[in-house]
């Protein structure tokens, strides 16, 4: 059975530790991993290519060092990275991940905005790069939509789209309609990246696995924003009792790794976490959210909602201190 595992330890992980993995980590951990069978492993800041900036978050690391360290010590795993236009340019950031040799490029944009990932696709595709549009925060519009953002994204002459449930809003049954709605509508390879908020990561990425999809991520130990993604460990051993067989000793020390190196950051679903799911908001603020209350004394729940209400997407971290002043008045 043919399935594509991507591992964003390195990359999603990076969220959950205030984007503070160092090349050290980087190194080993790309070492230990490459054995495992996986298709992919994901490295970079949370939010991809040229991403560090005060307003998402300062990276510990420049991309390109990151990127050139995992290029090093992955000969079985092809490298691959997330890119988002409004952070990312072709010759600055696009360019140079080319020449560090990645394998993999992700061009997200928020669920409605596939058009803005046009330029990027043709240009990787240009240079024979393997290329995903990556469509974040899926639950804020409806499937339809969603098939007409993959449509765009197949005309651009993507490999394939990625399914992003950002918030781990997503019930299992939704998953399954969605992507079986996708596989009868497109020709393109779909893959599916799961957040554990309401803690369905594992179970929606064995029903999206069922409805046709042929890409899976997962994180080790879950390191990921919000509750983390789905649990590579976890998800590999659900595979294997459904036929698959990975190697699940590289993993499991991959996980044991991460949680030697971050143990106060291990992802659970708290209160923060919940409420970012339950209401719709993207996983990869829970830090601000937390820093923010806190700062202005306020309930991290009455923040999470009018970020909800408010419809606040990621990219815009600059709008949670104007709420949060808006809850002080």
């Amino acid at each position: 059975m043919s399935l594509k595992i991507n591992d964003v330890t390195l990359r999603d992980g990076n969220h959950a530790v205030s984007h503070s993995i160092d090349l050290k980590l980087i190194e080993k951990y790309c070492k230990t991993i490459d054995s495992g069978g996986l298709y992919s492993v994901e490295v970079g800041h949370g939010n991809g290519l040229g991403a560090s900036s005060l307003q998402v978050g300062l990276c510990a690391e420049k991309d390109v060092d990151m990127l050139t360290v995992a290029r090093a010590n992955l000969k079985n795993t092809r490298l691959c990275v997330h890119t988002i236009p409004s952070f990312a340019t072709i010759n600055k950031n696009l360019n140079a991940a080319i020449d560090i040799g990645v394998d993999i490029f992700r061009v997200g944009t928020h669920c409605t905005e596939a058009d803005v990932t046009e330029r990027h696709i043709n240009y990787l595709k240009s240079k024979n790069k393997e290329v995903y549009g990556a469509l974040m925060m899926i639950h804020m519009t409806d499937f339809d939509t969603i098939l007409s953002e993959c449509k765009k994204i197949e005309s651009y002459g993507a490999d394939g789209v990625v399914l992003m449930d950002s918030v781990g809003y997503f019930t299992n049954e939704e998953v399954s309609i969605l992507v079986a709605k996708l596989k009868e509508g497109l020709s393109l390879e779909i893959g599916f990246h799961a957040h554990n908020n309401l803690g369905m990561a594992i179970n929606n990425s064995m029903d999206a696995l069922k409805a046709g999809a042929g890409i899976l991520d997962g994180s080790a130990f879950g390191l990921g924003a919000g509750a983390g993604n789905a649990q590579l460990e976890v998800l590999l051993a659900v595979l294997n009792k459904n036929g698959y067989n990975y190697s699940l000793k590289p993993v499991v020390e991959c996980a044991n790794l991460i949680r030697a190196r971050f143990p106060n950051d291990m992802p659970r679903i708290d209160e923060s976490s919940l409420f970012s799911g339950l209401y719709g908001v993207f996983s990869g603020f829970k830090k601000h959210v937390q820093r923010i209350a806190l700062q202005y004394d306020l309930n991290e729940h009455d923040v999470w909602f009018e970020l909800g209400k408010n419809s606040v997407i990621a990219g815009q971290e600059d709008l949670i201190v104007d709420i949060a002043l808006k809850l002080k008045a």
